[in-house]
């Protein structure tokens, strides 16, 4: 169990980054492909559908990065660049990582992770092996994570409104308490499920909260000189159940299609198609749901993405029958 402490000061510096981190959001993609398909993490679609596609090509598709990651092991911390504000910029921090730090965090890895001649010259600080190892981020992310990366910024942006709202009702408290199921808030400490036993006092430099669509739990990442960083999963709305008659006699039949469609994020055109609609139709059908508050509509280049609010998931997701 690791437990977090807070003070006063820690409480008042709470803060969620803007978005995932797209070096976070790789590293933990090949470490959660690398696993077996089990746990809630697997009830997206989206991991599911990504896991279909990359389980026979992962090793060539993740290259060096592949063996760095095992699902039961730690992430080195140099693969991980909180403050970094792009990719690209973390990418050039992975690669310019200390030596000292680069054989201190090798070390750390299982004598399979270790193996290999690249791994040895990585440790040493070999130019050719940073380089190799930054060209392989880079093309992971390309060919498989920046596909994601509309839909993820999609759910990720209703994760924040569904926390801000819970902020604003029951403030920190309240923040805190359902961060996720397997975390336990006991004022002033956060108990997070890891292996062994560790207390951190935050030291007045406050937590980062970072929304994560591939991490399978809360990860933490303590740091002496800034605020620590809890990686947590975005929150997925239950998508066993589709949406009732009662949905339909109250908002129409054919709005009620087109917010049950946004399961999936989805562009205008893409939701005209998928409900037999016309474009027309479909613009003039996400502008009303966007207006009750049900979607959001996010500009990604020359189109728009439409994805459920935490209110529109709570409308198509919940049950008719149940008591109020």
């Amino acid at each position: 169990m690791m437990r977090l402490h807070f003070s006063d000061t820690d409480l008042r510096r709470i803060t969620f980054a803007p978005a995932p981190n797209p070096l976070w959001e790789t590293v933990l993609s090949v470490r959660l492909m690398r696993g077996a398909p089990t746990g809630r993490i697997w009830k997206r679609p989206g991991v599911r559908r990504l896991h279909r596609q990359v389980k026979d090509s992962l090793q060539k598709r993740a290259g060096v990065l592949a063996p760095l990651v095992a699902p039961k092991s730690p992430v080195p911390g140099f693969l991980l660049q909180p403050d970094a504000g792009d990719f690209a910029t973390s990418v050039e921090l992975v690669r310019q990582t200390h030596d000292e730090q680069l054989s201190i965090e090798l070390g750390l890895l299982s004598p399979a992770q270790q193996a290999g001649r690249w791994a040895g010259e990585l440790a040493g600080g070999a130019p050719w092996a940073r380089q190799t190892l930054a060209d392989d981020l880079c093309g992971y992310f390309a060919s498989t994570v920046e596909p994601l990366w509309p839909q993820i910024q999609a759910e990720a942006a209703a994760d924040r409104a569904l926390r801000s709202e819970t902020l604003l009702r029951g403030g920190v408290d309240a923040l805190l308490a359902t961060l996720h199921p397997d975390c336990h808030w006991r004022p002033p400490t956060l108990n997070i499920p890891v292996p062994g036993d560790h207390d951190f006092p935050l030291r007045g430099r406050g937590l980062v909260l970072i929304p994560s669509y591939f991490v399978p739990r809360p990860m933490v990442m303590y740091r002496d000189h800034a605020a620590t960083v809890l990686v947590y999963p975005i929150f997925a709305a239950d998508r066993s159940t589709g949406p009732s008659d009662v949905l339909g006699r109250l908002i129409g039949r054919t709005r009620a299609a087109v917010l049950a469609t946004l399961r999936d994020p989805a562009t205008t055109t893409s939701v005209a198609e998928r409900v037999g609609i016309s474009l027309a139709s479909a613009s003039e059908h996400t502008t009303v749901l966007r207006n009750a508050g049900l979607i959001s509509t996010t500009r990604t280049g020359g189109a728009v993405l439409h994805a459920l609010t935490p209110l529109g998931e709570a409308l198509l997701y919940s049950d008719p029958n149940a008591d109020s």
